[in-house]
């Protein structure tokens, strides 16, 4: 089969929607000889931040001389950005192989999900690669998902608890902590990141009930200082001076504090990174879409904040640009999906903006900007609608002066839409 072709077959799982539970994962890698059961795994779950915290942990290794995989999800334009080794995403031709004898394994029985089978394509590719170490993204939850085959991590970390996908997870932080908490392993290290009273406790409890010692961020572990440049971590075991974090927002100061617990609970197995490694990891880690500049004159930024946890740390961010650039205006372009909490999201940020642009990704489930206009009800700023995302572009750029700020959020599905167009390429039919 052409790449083309696989990626077309990948999408198509779709119809078998979000499956939780591991049996399929299990049969399928049990007839592919368990290549999951080779690597050694980092597993980064949470609500917000794993993703670039994987990035983070990833890019230390990376600088410590080690061979790294890295899986992550959704991917913004290119799925093959799913399934990266020391940065550099698998071949279309890697995934044309695999594919095909993951498809010849599964013998038409069982029928996996999208996720189940790009996370067996990952374990497959990291395995044949020699990866040193493989760090690892929860997909959605824990407990059941298809990345939590891996049964023995060399630690793991939980960087957030908020309220998203309440329909497969619960409708409260206890009970989405409890799913979250499903990666906790026996006997396994466990750095938590921060997050309410009972969200901690409920992990707690999980850790003692598996003799796994628990980290806290602010607890055990924590990265000092006012600003990006010379952040201090202090770690159980170690002190890291003279930090620079190269993602922008004052979250990521947590997320890297977690990236080095991580590492440094990791490093009873062998897997530790000098000072040297931890500075320039840290200081050269990019990750797309995560208060991403792509523009300036007027300034562009990209963030895929789509829960109100997520709003809160980028109202942080946009607050920050009011103080340091009291004349400038921010223009919101603003799409997401249906199925979100959009009052929620959008609260934290209407008292930084000065006009907003309504727009939606090319997905059935986006909300529409009718259904965004509505949310808006006690908002009486400027608002404007575009349904497709490069005309949304197109109003916000008209409506900017050089020094103004477009914040475009809401949605990766919309960030990928916009990516997708800048870079001229065809868009995805799923990035979910």
């Amino acid at each position: 089969m052409s790449y083309s072709s696989v990626i077309e077959y990948l999408y198509a799982l779709q119809k078998h929607g979000i499956k939780l539970g591991l049996e399929t994962m299990r049969i399928l890698l049990g007839r592919i000889g368990n290549p999951h059961r080779s690597l050694r795994v980092l597993h980064i779950g949470g609500t917000n931040g794993k993703g670039s915290t994987a990035a983070m942990v990833a890019s230390i290794l990376q600088y410590s001389g080690r061979r790294v995989g890295l899986y992550t999800s959704p991917h913004l334009v290119e799925f093959r950005e799913r399934i990266r080794v020391n940065g550099c995403m698998i071949t279309e031709n890697q995934v044309e192989e695999m594919i095909a004898r993951l498809r010849a394994a599964l013998k038409d029985d069982p029928e996996p999900t999208f996720f189940e089978m790009t996370t067996a394509l990952a374990f497959l590719y990291f395995a044949e690669s020699d990866v040193d170490v493989a760090v690892l993204e929860v997909g959605l939850g824990g407990r059941f998902d298809a990345t939590n085959i891996v049964e023995q991590p060399l630690a793991s970390a939980i960087t957030t608890i908020g309220l998203d996908h309440q329909e497969y997870l619960g409708h409260t932080e206890e009970a989405i902590a409890f799913e979250k908490g499903g990666i906790i392993k026996p006997f396994v290290p466990i750095v938590i990141g921060r997050m309410g009273r009972e969200a901690e406790q409920t992990l707690r409890r999980i850790a003692q009930d598996r003799s796994a010692p628990l980290w806290q961020l602010g607890r055990d572990f924590a990265m000092d200082g006012n600003r990006p440049e010379g952040l201090t971590y202090r770690g159980v075991t170690r002190v890291v001076e003279d930090l620079t974090c190269g993602l922008a927002g004052h979250h990521q100061w947590d997320n890297a504090a977690c990236a080095l617990a991580l590492l440094e609970a990791a490093g009873r197995a062998g897997i530790e990174a000098d000072d040297t490694a931890v500075r320039d990891g840290l200081r050269t880690v990019s990750w797309e879409g995560r208060l991403e500049s792509i523009d300036e004159y007027p300034k562009v930024v990209l963030d895929g904040a789509h829960n109100p946890a997520a709003a809160h740390a980028l109202a942080r961010y946009l607050k920050d640009f009011c103080i340091n650039h009291p004349t400038s205006r921010i223009i919101l372009v603003w799409g997401m999906m249906r199925d979100k909490d959009r009052q929620g999201f959008i609260a934290p940020l209407l008292p930084f903006v000065s006009e907003i642009v309504l727009t939606q990704a090319t997905l059935a489930r986006s909300a529409t900007v009718q259904e965004l206009c509505a949310t808006l009800h006690e908002w009486h700023g400027p608002v404007h609608e575009a349904v497709l995302p490069m005309d949304a572009m197109a109003v916000a750029r008209s409506r900017a002066m050089p020094h103004d700020l477009i914040c475009i959020a809401g949605s990766l599905m919309l960030l990928g839409d916009i990516k997708s167009a800048v870079r001229g390429c065809g868009l995805s039919p799923i990035r979910g």
